[in-house]
């Protein structure tokens, strides 16, 4: 036997295992990859929260003096109730309150209740000459020559000499709290006897939603100084809601900021901080789903088993991701993740204008191996720890509650809303 030989083997043994090794290294290597994952609020925004119309019975669906009208909306603290009627013995006036609407909550964030009349004007549209109010009107009349801007007239005489009571001599308005942020008008017609009798034509009403402490509509049926402009003169001079209507409809709908968005990367059969049918574990996901507040659900999840990282990404400057209002881009926020075969990516960002939903992925999130678009991977969720609002018109905080987590229908009970994908969108290269 060749000792020499002999005595080399452990040598070739041990530089076989080095080499072996080596490979391995390089093999586990090429399998991390690295992936930028972003995160933008897409959505189209409106500006108003509901806005609808309201008409009377019978034909035509006008309110006679002693008659009544009701109709119900949801409004949250900061938000004021803004509607249109024509007073229908004149050539062009209408009702409305003053700008930005009816106060509803006071400044403690109370519900407001009662006779509201005193917050209603009569306004002059500005487009016909006026002639005496009373039941021999014709209309439309003549035009003005020149168009004038919509001036108050309730309480005082107009530009030709015509005298009118105050609005809440002519019509009562009263407020009804029905809990859970929901009111019911009742508009009366109370002109009956009076030297302003009239009757009300049907109306559109409107509440805006409110942003940073800022309503994003405040004048959405009329300023006062300015044209008529958007359908109004329609309801002045003929009580014809349909153009003012679909002017309003055009900007109502969903608005929602999307809160600093938890993004996790691990490995295991589960998502790590919800499973659909189970109630919220208590770990911090309530906070984002009421608060969009994601700093005790990412603590948790740092020392979990199978948790490989944990970011919360904020937008730069909003923290917030904003949508897009009036043609301006939303947020976007952006990670670059390190990847390894098997891994999984979740998320998770409140819908910032409900009590308790949050955008998250659906079960089996999103896979290490994905590309491009994964914004099929996302659902809203309920966290079921509140009870339901009308979104964007909701108390904070809402009523505390206990159910499973659960996917929102859509239609939910308030409204219907936009595809999640016309919401969020996630994509991964």
């Amino acid at each position: 036997m060749n000792t020499k030989n002999f005595k080399l083997l452990p040598i070739a043994f041990a530089a076989s295992l080095f080499i072996l090794s080596s490979c391995a290294k390089d093999d586990d290597q090429m399998n991390v990859t690295t992936k930028t994952i972003t995160i933008e609020n897409v959505l189209d925004s409106k500006l108003l929260v509901e806005s609808g119309t309201f008409r009377n019975t019978g034909t035509p669906p006008v309110v006679h003096p002693g008659e009544s009208i009701s109709f119900s909306f949801y409004a949250g603290p900061g938000q004021y109730l803004s509607f249109a009627s024509m007073y229908g013995w004149s050539n062009d006036l209408f009702f409305a309150p003053n700008n930005p609407g009816i106060k509803l909550y006071d400044d403690n964030g109370m519900p407001l209740t009662g006779d509201v009349s005193s917050q209603i004007e009569l306004w002059d549209n500005g487009t016909r000459v006026n002639q005496a109010p009373g039941s021999s009107v014709t209309h439309p009349g003549v035009a003005e020559t020149t168009a004038k801007n919509i001036k108050k007239v309730g309480g005082t005489t107009d530009d030709y000499g015509h005298t009118f009571l105050a609005a809440s001599k002519l019509m009562s308005v009263m407020i009804a709290y029905n809990g859970n942020s929901n009111f019911t008008v009742t508009i009366a017609n109370i002109s009956g006897g009076t030297a302003n009798e009239t009757p009300f034509s049907p109306g559109v009403w409107a509440i805006s939603y409110v942003a940073g402490g800022n309503l994003l509509m405040p004048n959405p049926i009329y300023t006062q100084g300015q044209p008529s402009a958007n359908g109004l003169t329609d309801i002045a001079e003929a009580g014809n809601v349909t153009n003012l209507s679909t002017y309003l409809s055009s900007n109502t709908g969903a608005f929602t900021g999307l809160s600093p968005v938890l993004v996790v990367v691990y490995k295991d059969d589960k998502n790590p901080f919800f499973q659909i049918g189970e109630r919220d574990k208590g770990e911090g996901l309530a906070n984002i789903a009421q608060k969009g507040d994601a700093t005790a659900l990412s603590a948790a999840l740092k020392s979990k088993s199978g948790v490989k990282s944990v970011y919360v990404l904020e937008a730069a400057s909003t923290k917030a991701l904003l949508p897009r209002i009036n043609g301006a881009a939303g947020g976007k926020v952006s990670q670059v993740l390190s990847l390894e075969d098997g891994d999984k990516i979740a998320i998770a960002t409140m819908y910032g204008s409900s009590s308790d939903w949050f955008f998250a992925t659906k079960p089996g999130d999103i896979d290490a191996s994905a590309t491009g678009d994964v914004s099929s991977h996302i659902d809203l969720f309920d966290d079921g720890t509140t009870i339901d609002q009308f979104p964007g018109a909701g108390i904070r905080p809402a009523p505390s509650a206990s159910r499973a987590i659960l996917p929102l229908p859509n239609p939910n009970k308030y409204t219907t809303i936009p595809a999640t994908t016309s919401i969020i969108k996630v994509t991964l290269q």
